[in-house]
């Protein structure tokens, strides 16, 4: 059964090479970004994997492809280049 929702539009700021990946994912699924996200945030709040082995292949992909060196280790650490001098 689908669940009726209002989605509204928000600028978030993210990593540049993340959101490349994250871009990449999204068309190799043939999704919108928008839904991307949500997914993965619904299935991290549940505690639940949100991608099958094959689909981490081709974010493994992606990332070397896009030079995304982050990983979850690194989110806690991120600091924008334009906030340096703060």
């Amino acid at each position: 059964m689908q669940k009726s929702i209002e989605r509204v539009q928000t600028g978030v700021r993210l990593e540049k090479r993340l959101l490349k990946v994250l871009k990449g994912l999204a068309e190799h699924l043939d999704i919108s970004l928008g839904d991307l996200i949500e997914g993965m945030a619904l299935h991290a709040f549940e505690n639940k994997p949100p991608f099958s082995d094959e689909t981490l292949d081709k974010i493994r992909q992606l990332k070397s492809v896009y030079d995304l060196d982050l990983s979850a280790v690194d989110s806690h650490k991120l600091r924008d280049e334009t906030d340096a001098g703060a």
